[in-house]
């Protein structure tokens, strides 16, 4: 049976408070602006593409090569042991790892002309997923939060609040990283922790938890119940929480309250209202099951979701969740895992949006944080490659079956137009209406544009 875990807990509605010190680490759990609420709102064009967004993460850089970008005239040590096969689009190829995808080609739209500004994974994750190298050092420089700007779905949060559910959800088992740390570009950064993501974890069974609550003293299901109670202990408490205004307290209790009671959320959260047929499409997997929760959020009007492969980059290691950094045994780890799980899981995403209508209104961009190289290490697999690499978009008016950008004959670098990520970020933003005048105010990606093919 799917349920909705409080840390280790199914949620219910009964009992007594919450002690003050759990409502503390509710108010770090539970962001103020990733919750519902009509206030204060920028509202977009009306006119805008997208409704949401779901990002897919790669997290641990995927190789370009052996997927979407092959090379099969290239040198042996260059192109890797696994041959090309047609597409649904004429003249496109893919690696023959990706069977599924390359018979719905004609879906989505490939860039292969994507780079980075830095090839280590905490850094390159945060740009990723602000568009800007921090102004502090970054996680290898000591830096903080506060040296990068807010992720996208921060500022798809802010600026497109909605009633009922979160406005921004990451889903992995807790904070992405490698294993020197977490990435700090995940959230709201120097706007705050207000505009985090709300995290949920969804296992391969479709188990949804809140890693956020699982240290929450004392937290159980029948201690969830009293609202009049829970409000006098949070008036108490908030004089010890300097991150949030007095404003933003008043609101907190009942903002938590109704995310984790409301019956939309739960509807939205329990995949057993799938049917074994889609539920088996997508997979067994936590990354499958992720992507089918992924689509029900967007489905139940939440902005904006990332969906991550795993929680950290690495693969080889004991706190692995298998990522996609594959320095050791990468051709052994794309043909027996990392393909066919990709191809299955993406392919049945894209196909189950269409099908139910909803790819019209949501924009999916699927990509890690840079490639690999494309020279062949002196063990056999691929390193780290951050001057060119894929990104995979459909979905809110991309055009279908197209291949924009284009690697030279290596995949070594960009010879069109490199798709930088402040590009990523701002076509992102203006496929969801927030428009260049509303960036200005926000004081984000002002300096950037559009990748115009994706418009």
């Amino acid at each position: 049976m799917t349920t909705l875990n409080l840390g280790n807990n199914p949620i219910r509605t009964c009992g007594s408070p919450l002690s003050r010190r759990s409502l503390l680490k509710i108010g770090a759990a539970l962001p103020i602006a990733g919750l519902a609420t009509q206030t204060g709102q920028l509202q977009a064009a009306v006119d805008a593409p997208a409704k949401s967004v779901l990002f897919v993460n790669l997290i641990g850089a995927p190789s370009h090569l052996d997927l979407f970008d092959p090379k099969p005239d290239a040198p042996s040590e260059y192109r890797g042991p696994f041959n090309v096969i047609s597409t649904k689009t004429p003249g496109v190829y893919f690696s023959e790892l990706l069977p599924k995808c390359a018979a719905i080609s004609n879906k989505f739209t490939v860039c292969r002309s994507n780079v980075n500004y830095s090839a280590d994974h905490l850094i390159a994750m945060s740009i990723m997923m602000t568009g800007y190298e921090p102004t502090d050092g970054g996680e290898t420089g000591n830096g903080t939060t506060f040296g990068y700007q807010p992720n996208f779905g921060s500022i798809v949060s802010r600026a497109k609040r909605v009633g009922g559910m979160p406005s921004f959800v990451s889903l992995a088992k807790g904070a992405i990283g490698d294993g020197r740390g977490p990435s700090l570009g995940a959230g709201g950064n120097k706007w705050g922790r207000r505009f985090d993501p709300f995290m949920i974890h969804c296992d391969q069974a479709g188990d949804v938890s809140l890693p956020g609550l699982d240290l929450l003293d004392g937290l159980t299901p029948n201690r969830l119940g009293d609202r009049r109670k829970l409000q006098q202990e949070l008036n108490f408490a908030k004089q010890q929480v300097d991150e949030l205004s007095s404003t933003d307290l008043a609101n907190l209790y009942s903002q938590a309250f109704e995310l984790l009671t409301s019956s939309t959320t739960n509807r939205a959260f329990n995949l057993e209202g799938e049917s074994k047929q889609t539920r088996n499409a997508y997979g067994q997997s936590s990354f499958g099951q992720s992507c089918l929760l992924g689509r029900r959020l967007v489905e139940a009007g939440v902005p904006y979701v990332q969906v991550n492969w795993s929680q950290f980059a690495e693969v080889l290691y004991g706190f692995s969740d298998y990522g996609w950094d594959t320095h050791a045994d990468n051709f052994g780890l794309m043909e027996d895992l990392h393909g066919p799980l990709l191809d299955q899981v993406f392919s049945t995403l894209i196909n189950d949006l269409d099908d139910r209508g909803l790819l019209e209104t949501t924009l999916v961009v699927c990509m890690g944080e840079f490639g690999r190289t494309p020279r062949i290490n002196g063990i056999g697999s691929r390193d780290h490659w951050h001057q060119c690499y894929f990104s995979v978009w459909a979905g809110a008016g991309v055009p279908r079956g197209h291949v924009i950008g284009t690697s030279d004959k290596r995949a070594e670098s960009p010879i069109t137009e490199p798709f930088n990520p402040a590009m990523v970020g701002t076509t992102i933003l203006e496929k969801m209406g927030i428009t260049s005048q509303q960036r200005a105010e926000f004081r984000i990606l002002q300096d950037s544009h559009a990748f115009e093919p994706l418009m």
